[in-house]
């Protein structure tokens, strides 16, 4: 009896001591919540917590607190007060999420100041990276997709003459450059170049759109912010009939946004697009990802790129985590785990690039075909593990 009596009290001082030592992480997560753009917030959270849910046992002991901020619109002070907040009072050991670019970029000192890890989950702007050397992304650069589809225009659909269009600010800029870069490079011509309004709220995109049909090219590039800049960009090109004019419909995966995309109609099958992941891609680790995602979220629940940003976002912050191996989380830990890391994601096998710290993946050139009713994205070609174009070419900011 007596043996069995210490036994017992030893036994529960082990496990009274494994649970002092397990830790509570706090990881500061930045995304609208409210405004015309919550509904990428939500699929950037969503992804995020799905991983979480997926995998936290991996982490022994330990558990996450994600604490959530509204950034509310694509301005930076109000995401740089909540990120300010996260640090200062919640002192989170890392930061992550963001969806727009002037978000990240308002961002990006504070983590240098802090000496905080910033995990960027979505913004895509070729050189945020270089703002801070405490940033890593796991999502995409404008420059992967826009470069390639560029490439593709020219040499695989004809076009000899295009025209972008673009939503006015950082990310817009960045796309429309690196399609003129591989479009001309592959012989074509942009002849035009037309700023449509800014990320805040969709325009009225028929003048712009009038503006371009009027000049007959071969290929329209249209950069805009999925969810409602992409809806209302889609049906503006079918309304004004520039499909049966024969001007293509090209762009970045934003254009035919899986989230918006049952909602334009059948007409905009033919469009195509350069992505690093759609809804419909063909692997093992998508095929679970959807099924995970829909029976969380419900059976007409969405995957789509923002939601895999979360979800890779996240499995980014377990390996900071897990790196650590229970210490104290540093910015130089954690970007030193981080460069060169690989991971089995939806999209495919991704690397955090050792030299830049910006996404290594796969970019799938796809086209929007009509499936007895059902609008899916059809991968045409796929470029494997396709660094950032911008550094690679030391453009402008990317060559710092």
């Amino acid at each position: 009896m007596f043996r069995f009596t210490t036994a017992t009290i030893l036994a529960g001082s082990i496990a009274l001591a494994a649970a002092a030592e397990a830790r509570e992480i706090k990881v500061g997560f930045i995304a609208p919540k409210s405004g015309g753009a919550a509904q990428l917030g939500e699929q950037l959270e969503r992804g995020a917590r799905l991983y979480i849910k997926l995998h936290e046992k991996e982490l022994g002991g330990d558990t996450i607190k994600l604490i959530v901020r509204d950034s509310k619109r694509p301005g930076g002070p109000i995401a740089k007060a909540a990120a300010q907040e996260l640090i200062a009072r919640e002192k989170v050991e890392i930061l992550g999420g963001v969806i727009f670019s002037p978000n990240a970029m308002s961002i990006a000192p504070l983590a240098t100041a802090a000496k905080v890890p910033f995990v960027v989950m979505n913004a895509g702007t070729s050189w945020i990276t270089t703002l801070s050397p405490n940033i890593a992304r796991v999502s995409f650069t404008m420059w992967q997709a826009g470069f390639i589809m560029g490439e593709h225009a020219a040499t695989a659909l004809g076009c000899k003459t295009a025209i972008s269009g673009y939503t006015n600010y950082p990310p817009g800029k960045d796309s429309v450059a690196a399609f003129k870069r591989g479009f001309e490079g592959a012989g074509g011509k942009v002849i035009d170049s037309i700023p449509m309004g800014g990320p805040r709220e969709a325009p009225d995109f028929t003048p712009f759109f009038q503006r371009v049909k009027d000049k007959k090219p071969n290929c329209f590039y249209v950069f805009v912010p999925g969810g409602n800049h992409a809806a209302g960009a889609s049906k503006t090109y079918l309304a004004l009939r520039m499909k049966q004019a024969g001007i293509k419909f090209i762009g970045p995966g934003d254009l035919t946004h899986d989230l918006q995309l049952q909602s334009i109609g059948p007409a905009i099958a033919g469009t195509t697009i350069a992505i690093h992941y759609h809804a419909d891609l063909e692997n093992p680790v998508n095929a679970a990802y959807r099924k995970a995602f829909k029976a969380e979220y419900g059976k007409d629940a969405v995957n789509d790129f923002v939601s895999v940003g979360g979800y890779d976002g996240m499995a980014a912050v377990f390996h900071i985590i897990k790196s650590a191996k229970g210490g104290k989380i540093t910015a130089a830990g954690a970007i030193a785990a981080l460069k060169g890391w690989t991971h089995d994601s939806p999209r495919g096998k991704i690397m955090v690039d050792p030299v830049t710290r910006d996404i290594v993946q796969n970019i799938y050139v796809a086209e929007v075909v009509d499936d007895n009713g059902t609008l899916r994205h059809k991968t045409l070609k796929t470029i494997e593990a396709v660094k950032d174009k911008c550094k690679e070419l030391k453009i402008g900011r990317c060559g710092k």
